[in-house]
């Protein structure tokens, strides 16, 4: 009996461990809006990786990045968007192009192959404050992103996209992109 009360005992530590630490560093993520589109659609589930910029490592311009957004939305839910600005830099967005202004005063125009149309929009971003990102939805004229006047403080971020898990038709790895430096 005191053998069968150990084995619960172990097995029961045991799920407590593998719980905690699932729910640790992975959570469970549903798209909710079509601000992603044409990447991800509503109702795509992912995980994200919540120690992705926890363990010294920063964001990355073209992370997907789950964040709670600024109060002054009000949104309960976490945003899902992709990050296009980083700490320093100036973010123009002219005539469809969105260029970013590296703080040496360098331009960049982005390339975006994922994006379901070019902004229709114009706009320029104040420089970006110290841990703070400037994101965008791929559906660029459908999204409540950064182009609304916020950045996102790296403290918001939730976690980075990691593993898209439904539909299985798209079953693998999120498609953060990588820029050439």
């Amino acid at each position: 009996m005191k053998s069968v009360i150990r084995e619960i005992a172990v097995t029961l530590m045991m799920a407590l461990v593998l719980f905690l630490g699932i729910h640790y560093t992975v959570q469970n993520t549903q798209v909710i809006s079509g601000s992603m589109q044409p990447t991800l659609a509503i109702g795509e589930r992912l995980f994200i990786s919540k120690l992705a910029y926890k363990l010294g490592h920063i964001p990355q311009r073209g992370d997907i990045i789950v964040f709670v957004p600024p109060a002054s939305l009000g949104s309960p839910l976490d945003y899902i968007k992709r990050v296009i600005g980083l700490p320093g830099e100036i973010v123009e967005i002219k005539d469809g192009t969105i260029t970013v202004v590296k703080a040496d005063g360098t331009k960049v125009p982005l390339t975006e192959p994922y994006i379901a149309e070019p902004p229709g929009y114009n706009y320029t971003s104040a420089v970006i404050p110290a841990d703070n990102y400037f994101v965008m939805g791929d559906n660029r004229n459908n999204s409540g992103d950064s182009h609304l006047g916020y950045t996102v403080p790296l403290k918001d971020i939730v976690g980075k996209g990691w593993w898209v898990t439904w539909p299985f038709s798209k079953f693998g790895a999120a498609p953060n992109y990588k820029f050439a430096q």
